[in-house]
């Protein structure tokens, strides 16, 4: 049964699939477990693992890449080692680098059906490709292989350029050039210095982003041809055609841009990255252009040819550096007419006279001297451990002197430089002691405090450890930082960590945010008591009490709020205890005694009782005002009040209206008060 158990590096980036590979490394998606992201890990071939060439190109890629911070650059996040089994069965160190996931396609994806990119996004990849290079000249690093391939387009639009593979610090590159005898980059996109394999620096870079250019306007590269041989020739020798020849759409201004950057003469092309960004931003916005017309930089070309006949010019190596495969060697670029060829060979004839002068020159001065000493050249050993870069050295006969030297950029134990430096000839044997000072890092003197502001408590500590320091947590009460999230720090971010003389990692304040303190009261009045409670926890009062009571209010049915202490609006602390009045839905009926029926109707409309009303006469009250009602005290809202309107008494009746009672039979008066007579 397969093992399921994912793959992990450094016991920490769980290793997915594969996802890329390329001349040197693989590239697989994995997740670092500790960050909880998703991370791009490469790693060495296994089958070039132990080969120390390639294991310090793979070093330098990380060293350079990981000097970079730029948006528009892959951000390389950490470096390590892999113990793996090879075939032999013996352990090899295999170095992996971490590297930022970047969603999205190559610009390459982008031209795969050879159509051409509508010119706004043609001159905005560009530019974006420029602002990554700008950045990485300025750190002194040179890409050396800017393709479509090279440049990634994230899901927002972003330009990510990637691949320092093979890129090189602008103080060594001519010594590596000279050293290994072989172009480095992409036949199609090489600058005509690279394909000769003389010096390059930041403007060969620019040559490869004219090319580029070109790609994006046209949809395909200004050179092609059947081999790399051809394709390198044209970009030594060939004018390059305008891109409007090949898209018509294309604007004069961009013409002279991209033939300006594709210049043979780098004296000719733009000297920075900044200056032709400078350049396509202006024709963007219909700005002045500083590339001369079409037919200057034709002219200009012709002269560098010029000046290229009648020298042996060599082709070094026109494989592409990215595919992995042997260097092929291109000859010699072969000249149209025949004066300048026989030209050409009374140079190769004397060029080599003078080399086996030279050389028997050396060999005398060897025998004349006689003392056992030959010349070593030192090896590249930067980026190796102490213990690696020892072992380099004393295998030529070398003798490594140690020196340490604190640094915040290279790891502890790591060689940092070396004197002489790698390429450099030196004498050993004889009197010649063959010393070479090595330059260790004894990590750093002072660690940079990391910017943890407004991370959560756990993920700050974790960060702040990482960077070899000790967190020592304090609270303090936020209204503006939630709970549980770093405030401040002290020392600020980017400041300087000096380290303790013992080791220890030095101890730095995080604050962290317990929450406010007070909160404001919300409006409550209205709600029910459940719905008060909700909007009080929202408002983020937390452990708080409420005493509720009822009142008999008018206006507000039963259960509603009618007053909240402390008051809507006032501050509260977040623990506080509330009073709740709530409406009981009874209310008392108001005293209407001496008033008209117009204003006890609107008494009880405002206590929320309805009023019905009935003439009485009454002698008692003035007429037209309220004599008495019915029911008094407490009832529910809603109730009908009978509410009796005093009128005037009815008149008492004349001596003429009044009904005379009929006499008694014995005649008296009617009094009925007489007496009989006997």
């Amino acid at each position: 049964m397969a093992d399921s158990t994912p793959r992990v590096l450094a016991g920490r980036y769980e290793v997915g699939e594969l996802i890329g590979r390329g001349g040197m490394a693989e590239v697989l998606i994995g997740r670092d477990n500790r960050l909880s992201r998703r991370v791009a890990i490469k790693v060495l071939r296994a089958d070039l693992a132990q080969d120390s060439t390639f294991q310090a190109r793979f070093r330098r890629e990380a060293q350079s890449a990981a000097a970079l911070n730029h948006p528009a650059i892959v951000s390389v996040y950490d470096t390590g080692e892999d113990t793996q089994i090879a075939s032999d069965g013996s352990e090899v160190r295999v170095p992996f680098i971490i590297m930022e996931y970047v969603e999205g396609h190559t610009v390459r994806d982008l031209l795969r059906d050879g159509a051409a990119l509508p010119l706004d996004e043609a001159v905005e990849i560009t530019t974006g490709v420029l602002s990554a290079l700008d950045y990485s000249h300025h750190a002194g690093i040179i890409h050396r292989d800017i393709k479509p391939a090279n440049v990634m387009i994230t899901t927002a639009g972003d330009v990510k350029v990637m691949d320092f593979g093979i890129a090189r610090a602008v103080a060594d590159s001519a010594a590596t050039m000279t050293q290994t005898q072989a172009v480095v980059g992409t036949a199609q996109y090489l600058s005509p210095e690279q394909a000769r394999g003389e010096v390059v620096d930041a403007r060969s870079d620019v040559y490869s982003t004219g090319v580029l250019l070109f790609e994006l306007l046209t949809g395909r590269p200004p050179f092609q041809g059947d081999s790399p041989v051809a394709v390198a020739y044209q970009h030594v020798r060939e004018n390059p055609p305008t891109p409007s020849s090949i898209a018509p759409d294309v604007p004069e201004e961009l013409d002279r841009i991209t033939l300006k950057s594709l210049a043979k003469d780098k004296t000719i092309r733009y000297q920075s990255a900044e200056e032709m960004r400078a350049d396509l931003n202006a024709a963007v916005r219909g700005g002045v252009v500083g590339a001369p017309a079409v037919g200057v930089i034709a002219a200009s070309n012709a002269a560098a040819n010029a000046a290229q006949r009648g020298a042996p010019t060599e082709l070094l190596s026109a494989t592409p550096a990215s595919t992995g495969t042997t260097s092929t060697a291109i000859p010699a670029v072969p000249e149209a007419e025949e004066v300048e060829e026989k030209r050409g060979r009374g140079w190769i004839w004397a060029l080599a006279i003078i080399a086996v002068l030279l050389i028997g020159g050396i060999i005398w001065a060897a025998f004349l001297r006689g003392d056992g000493r030959e010349d070593v050249a030192v090896p590249e050993v930067v980026g190796l451990t102490q213990t690696e870069a020892e072992s380099e050295l004393t295998e030529v006969d070398l003798v490594p002197v140690i020196q340490t030297e604190a640094s915040s950029e290279v790891q502890e134990g790591y060689v940092i430089s070396t004197d002489p430096e790698a390429g450099v000839v030196v004498q050993v044997g004889g009197s010649a002691s063959g010393e070479v000072t090595v330059v260790v890092s004894a990590g750093p003197d002072a660690i940079e405090m990391p910017d943890v502001i407004d991370e959560e408590q756990a993920d700050a500590e974790r960060t702040v450890r990482e960077a070899g320091l000790t967190p020592v947590i304090e609270t303090e009460a936020s209204a503006d930082v939630e709970e549980g999230r770093v405030i401040s720090t002290d020392p600020a971010p980017g400041d300087a960590v000096e380290v303790t003389a013992d080791g220890s990692a030095p101890e730095v304040t995080l604050v962290v945010s317990a929450g406010p303190d007070s909160l404001e009261v919300p409006d409550v009045i209205g709600m029910t008591v459940e719905q008060a409670t909700n909007a009080l926890e929202a408002a983020g009062f937390q452990g708080y009490t409420t005493l509720v009571t009822e009142v008999n209010v008018p206006g507000y049915s039963a259960g509603e709020v009618v007053s909240i202490d402390p008051g809507v609006g006032s501050s509260a602390e977040v623990n506080q205890s509330f009073r709740i009045e709530v409406a009981s839905g009874s209310v008392p009926v108001p005293n209407l005694e001496g008033l008209t029926q117009e204003e006890a109707n609107s008494a009880l409309r405002d206590a929320g009782l309805n009023g019905n009303f009935q003439q009485i006469p009454q002698d008692e009250v003035p007429a037209g005002t309220v004599w008495d009602w019915d029911p008094k005290g407490t009832v529910e809202q809603g109730t009908t009040i009978t509410v009796y309107i005093a009128t005037e008494p009815e008149p008492e009746p004349s001596e003429s209206e009044t009904t005379t009672e009929p006499p008694d039979d014995d005649g008296g008066d009617g009094d009925g008060g007489g007496e009989g007579d006997g």
